[in-house]
């Protein structure tokens, strides 16, 4: 598989990364352990170096699954993770707080650095921004870790232009993170030119919009609640999936005219988009991986990029991409 370059930063990924969430929670119940470690060594095997996860992912047992299935091949693999956010004892000690105090980022390195079993974190990510906490402090500290060799590259997540640009005058950022697909487009209004500007990668994460833009979610789709998280997205309302079906069908369309599948035309027009950009999907199965990898081989003309975008763009989409709550959290 092709490599990319985040940003200027120097650190080289394969064109397409995968994201491990999934494996471990956000989507139902956790998938088998000794099936993901075998998902992943074929992710490998395929082409891919480039892991996410995060602490808060299980939590914790996502890193732990990464450190079983990466550790023997640590030198094949590039391993990006997150600290940010903490439990909230007013929230019944639900990880939706946020933490990013200097010696908290500290404790996290060191904790996930033992769960991934590895000497160093390649790519550590601020997964929501702490308003409590001056982004040049949260800069400052991961820049010390850095130097002293417990992290390559600093990063940041559905962070605001403003804040993107403090936290790189302090310590380089290698990449933000943030969520970027056909039907959620509004990183180009202000955060890709900023990017671009300052040398910074983009890793877009829910590239195939948590699992629609394949067109495997019918009108009808449920969600359990006690595992599956888009059960409180609004854009997975009753409503807005029906609605929403005349998006997908028209992205089916543009796919059969040019022999691919809804994923892969997805997937490739991300890629198309910028150089610097390597999107993450995420899966936890085998026929997924090997489709979604194979989009890396689809070419759109220019003629293709415009129609595509254009026509999926003329198409209202139904219902907000988080609750309210949960996004006056992003773009801070």
């Amino acid at each position: 598989m092709e490599k990319r370059e985040l940003g200027k930063s120097g650190l080289k990924v394969s064109a397409l990364g995968l994201g491990c969430m999934g494996m471990s929670m956000g989507y139902g119940p956790a998938a088998d352990i000794g099936e993901m470690v075998g998902l992943i060594h074929e992710a490998v095997d395929l082409g891919v170096d480039f892991f996410d996860t995060a602490e808060v992912y299980g939590p914790f047992t996502n890193e732990e699954l990464l450190g079983k299935a990466l550790s023997p091949i640590r030198d094949k693999v590039i391993i990006a993770t997150k600290f940010g956010f903490a439990p909230d004892p007013a929230n019944g000690g639900a990880w939706t707080a946020v933490n990013s105090r200097p010696e908290h980022i500290r404790e996290v390195a060191e904790a996930s650095l033992k769960r991934l079993k590895v000497d160093v974190i390649d790519l550590f990510y601020q997964h929501r921004v702490d308003p409590s906490v001056p982004i040049e402090d949260v800069a400052g500290t991961v820049g010390d870790l850095i130097a002293e060799g417990k992290v390559r590259y600093f990063g940041l997540s559905e962070a605001g232009a403003n804040t993107i640009r403090r936290a790189h005058a302090v310590c380089p950022v290698a990449a933000l993170q943030s969520e970027y697909s056909l039907w959620y487009r509004k990183p180009e209004e202000e955060i890709l030119p900023l990017l671009e500007e300052l040398g910074i990668g983009f890793v877009p994460f829910s590239p195939l919009g948590q699992g629609f833009l394949t067109g495997a979610l019918k009108a009808d789709a449920t969600f359990d609640k006690g595992f599956d998280f888009r059960k409180f997205f609004p854009r997975f309302s009753p409503e807005a999936l029906k609605a929403n079906q005349r998006f997908v069908e028209k992205l089916k369309a543009l796919a059969n005219e040019r022999g691919a599948t809804p994923a892969q035309i997805a997937l490739a027009w991300l890629l198309a988009q910028k150089p610097w950009i390597v999107p993450i999907p995420g899966t936890t199965k085998s026929h997924r991986l090997k489709e979604n990898l194979a989009s890396v081989d689809v070419r759109l003309s220019d003629a293709d990029l415009r129609t595509i975008g254009d026509s999926l763009a003329e198409i209202e989409i139904y219902g907000d991409r988080f609750p309210e709550s949960y996004e006056k959290g992003t773009g801070i």
